[in-house]
C-alpha cells in the first residue's frame, strides 16, 4: 500500500538512518521500536508527510488516506465534544448537503421526461447510494460508540472541549482519527492519557476494525496484543520481524549473538592477515601473498552490532524510617464538587509495606483521593495518615516544581545520600540522560524529560511511603524496568495510579477499582483484577467480581430469599419453609467462607511466588516448602468449596 524507497535522513550531517527500505501492507499491524533518537517519531512524520527525508521517496497511492496522532498536538476550545468530532465526517455531511440541494431541485421541477431531469434523478441516486455505503445514516451512532469507548459519558458530548483537560482532548482527535477510517493509521504513543478501560477498547478496535496500522508506543502488553509486525530502527537500519513484540525480543537477542560471532570471527580474520602482512612483509617469495591479504583488509566491511546498554544498573532505595502499621486509613471519605459527588463511602486500609494499584476511568476520583491523602484538598469522613508515615508524592504536574536554572546533574546531586551519589550519572543514564545531558539546564528540558527528572528525584528522597500518579508516561521501556524493580524493592508502602498493565503486573498485590462514585477493593494483581472484570462484564454486573470464574456472585447470597430452594406453600407447611430456609443460609454461609478461604490462599500463593522469583528468593528453600504447603491447602480447599456448589 505504501512503499518507503531508500529514504535517508541527517540531522546536522550526522546520519539517523540510510537507504531505509520497507512496504507498508494491508491490515499491516506494526510496533515501531528502538531506544530513544533512533528516528522512530522522524519515520511517522516522514510517512505522514509532514517531514521531507535528506532522500528517498515515500510512495503512496493516490486514493490511500493517512492520519497521523503525534504525542503533541495543538488544540482548539471553540466546540462541544460532539461537533469537534464531527469534523471527522466532513465529507459527508458535504455529500448530505448535495443530496439535500438535488432532492429540493427535483421538488421543484416538472419536467419530468426531459434529459436534463433523468441526468439529475441518476446523479442524485447515484450519490444517494454512496451515501448509504458510507454509512452516511448512521455516523452519529458510531460517532457515540467510538467516544464512549474512549471514556466520554452520553452526557459529555454537548460539553465545550475547553471544559476536558488535554489528555481528555488527545482522546477527541483520537476519536476523529479513527472515525475516518484511514487506509494507514500513525500513532505515536497513542495510550499516554487512557485509562485501562479504554487502551482495552482501542487495542479491539484496532485489532478488529482499523487497515493498517503503524505505532509506537512504550506499553509493552499494548503493542503485544495490537501489532502483529515488528520494525527495528537500530544503528541507521531497519530490521523488520514478521512478529509480535514478544516474539521479537528473542529473535532480536539471537540476531544480536550472531553478530557478535560474526565480529568475533572477523576480528580474528582481520588479526591473522595482519599477522601474515608483518611477518612475511620483507621476503620477496611472499610479496604476492601479502599484496593479497592488504587488498582482502581494504574489501573488508566492518560489522555493526547492534547498540545495546549493557549497564547494569539495580536501584535499592531504602526506608527512611519504619512507619506505623497503617500508613492510610480511610473510614466513609467522601469528596463532592457542588452536586456533583466524586465518590462517597470510601472505606480502605493500607498496610505498611503493601503495594497497591488505583485503577478506573479517568475521572471517577483516582487523584482526587490521592489528594484528601495528601491534606491538599477539604473531604468528609476521616482519613488517618499513619504515626511516623513519610510521602513522597509524585503528582502528574510533579515535573512543573523543578527548579528551572539548576542542571539535570545537580538536580539529582542536591537530594542523593550516601553511597547511592557515586552512581548518579549511571542513575541519569538509565533514564536517558547519559553524557552531556547531564549539564543541560532544567528549563531547556522538554516536558518527557523534566517527567523523568522528577522520578528520579523522588525516588532518592528519604521516604517511607510513595504515591505515583501516572509515571510511566514518559519512560521508555527499559527506563520503566528500572523504575519497576526499585519500587518492588522498596521496603516501604506505595500507592501507584496507572493504566501500565505490563508496569503493575507483578509489582502491586492489591487493586482499588474506582468507579460510580464508589471504591472497591481486589485482592491480587493487575491481570487478576482483569480476568475478573471480564466475567462481570459477560454477566452484565456491577458489584464487587470475585476471583473465580465460577463462583458465585457476591451479593446474591446476601439478601437471600426465606424461600429459596423451597416448594411452594401447597407444598410444605411453613415450618418446613422455615427449616429449610435455615438450611439454605447455613448452606450459603459455609459456600461463602469456603470461598473466602481459597481467595486468601490464592492471594498468599501469588505474594510468595513474587518472593520466590527474586534472586534473593530463588536460594531461599524455606520459600519453597511454605509454597508447597499453601498449594496443599489451597488444592484442599477448592476441593471443600466445590463440594458446597
Amino acid at each position: 500500500m505504501v512503499s518507503i524507497d531508500n529514504i535517508s535522513v541527517e540531522f546536522s550531517a550526522r546520519p539517523l538512518f540510510t537507504d531505509v527500505s520497507y512496504v507498508i501492507n494491508d491490515h499491516d499491524r506494526i510496533a515501531l521500536v528502538g531506544k530513544n533518537g533512533a528516528g522512530k517519531s522522524t519515520m511517522l512524520k516522514i510517512i505522514a508527510g509532514l517531514q521531507q527525508p535528506t532522500s528517498g521517496t515515500v510512495s503512496v497511492p493516490r486514493d490511500a488516506t493517512i492520519a497521523y496522532l503525534p504525542q503533541v498536538m495543538t488544540l482548539t476550545d471553540e466546540r462541544t465534544v460532539r461537533k469537534e468530532t464531527e469534523r471527522a465526517f466532513e465529507h459527508i455531511t458535504e455529500m448530505e448537503q448535495e443530496l439535500k440541494k438535488l432532492n429540493n431541485q427535483l421538488a421543484e421541477r416538472t419536467d419530468y421526461e426531459s434529459e436534463a431531469y433523468m441526468e439529475l434523478v441518476e446523479r442524485f441516486t447515484h450519490l444517494n447510494e454512496h451515501f448509504q455505503m458510507i454509512g452516511g445514516m448512521n455516523y452519529q451512532a458510531e460517532l457515540e460508540r467510538t467516544l464512549q469507548g474512549l471514556g466520554f459519558r452520553r452526557e459529555d458530548l454537548d460539553r465545550p472541549t475547553g471544559e476536558f483537560s488535554g489528555g481528555w482532548r488527545m482522546r477527541i482527535e483520537l476519536a476523529k482519527l479513527l472515525l475516518q477510517h484511514p487506509d494507514v493509521l500513525l500513532l505515536d504513543e497513542p495510550t499516554n492519557h487512557l485509562d485501562i478501560e479504554s487502551i482495552q477498547w482501542l487495542e479491539n478496535f484496532l485489532a478488529t476494525s482499523a487497515n493498517a496500522v503503524v505505532l509506537v508506543s512504550h506499553d509493552r502488553a499494548f503493542i503485544n496484543n495490537v501489532t502483529n509486525r515488528t520494525i527495528e530502527i537500530s544503528c541507521g537500519r531497519i530490521y523488520d520481524y514478521k512478529v509480535k513484540y514478544d516474539e521479537y525480543v528473542t529473535l532480536h537477542a539471537e540476531r544480536r549473538e550472531q553478530q557478535l560471532r560474526a565480529l568475533e570471527n572477523q576480528q580474528k580474520e582481520i588479526a591473522d592477515a595482519r599477522a601474515f602482512i608483518e611477518r612475511f612483509r620483507y621476503q620477496a617469495t611472499k610479496a604476492i601473498q601479502v599484496q593479497q591479504k592488504i587488498r582482502q583488509l581494504e574489501k573488508i566491511v566492518p560489522i555493526e552490532v547492534d547498540e545495546v546498554d549493557n549497564s547494569a544498573l539495580h536501584l535499592k532505595f531504602t526506608c527512611s524510617m519504619r512507619s506505623g502499621d497503617f500508613p492510610v486509613i480511610c473510614d466513609e471519605v467522601g469528596k463532592t464538587y457542588g452536586e456533583h459527588c466524586v465518590f462517597s463511602g470510601v472505606n480502605l486500609t493500607i498496610r505498611r509495606g503493601e503495594k497497591v494499584a488505583f485503577v478506573g476511568r479517568n475521572g471517577e476520583g483516582k487523584t482526587t483521593l490521592v489528594k484528601c491523602i495528601m491534606g491538599e484538598i477539604p473531604f468528609d469522613g476521616t482519613l488517618k495518615v499513619g504515626h511516623n508515615a513519610q510521602i513522597g508524592y509524585f503528582a502528574q504536574n510533579q515535573a512543573q516544581l523543578l527548579e528551572g536554572e539548576y542542571t539535570v546533574f545537580e538536580t539529582i546531586d542536591r537530594v542523593a545520600r550516601g553511597d547511592i551519589r557515586t552512581k548518579i550519572r549511571d542513575i541519569l543514564g538509565a533514564f536517558m540522560f547519559g553524557g552531556e545531558a547531564g549539564d543541560k539546564k532544567v528549563k531547556f528540558l522538554s516536558g518527557g524529560e523534566r517527567t523523568r527528572l522528577a522520578m528520579i528525584k523522588l525516588l532518592l528522597e528519604p521516604v517511607n511511603c510513595l504515591i505515583l500518579d501516572e509515571p510511566t508516561n514518559h519512560l521508555d521501556m527499559r527506563s520503566k524496568d528500572v523504575l519497576k524493580a526499585a519500587i518492588r524493592d522498596f521496603d516501604g508502602t506505595v500507592i501507584v495510579v496507572s493504566h501500565d498493565r505490563e508496569f503493575l503486573d507483578g509489582l502491586v498485590t492489591k487493586v482499588y477499582e474506582f468507579g460510580g462514585g464508589k471504591v472497591r477493593e481486589h485482592i491480587g494483581g493487575i491481570y487478576d483484577f482483569l480476568r475478573n472484570k471480564n466475567i462481570e462484564n459477560l454477566n452484565q454486573l456491577n458489584k464487587t467480581v470475585q476471583p473465580l470464574s465460577n463462583s458465585p456472585i457476591k451479593g446474591e447470597h446476601n439478601n437471600p430469599s426465606p424461600l429459596r430452594g423451597v416448594g411452594s406453600a401447597g407444598a410444605a407447611s411453613y415450618a418446613e419453609q422455615k427449616a429449610q430456609a435455615r438450611e439454605q443460609k447455613k448452606r450459603e454461609k459455609a459456600l461463602q467462607e469456603a470461598e473466602d478461604k481459597v481467595t486468601q490462599l490464592e492471594a498468599a500463593i501469588r505474594i510468595l511466588e513474587d518472593q520466590m522469583s527474586t534472586p534473593e528468593g530463588s536460594q531461599d528453600v524455606s520459600l519453597y516448602e511454605k509454597h508447597g504447603r499453601l498449594k496443599t491447602q489451597l488444592k484442599k480447599a477448592e476441593e471443600e468449596w466445590e463440594a458446597l456448589i
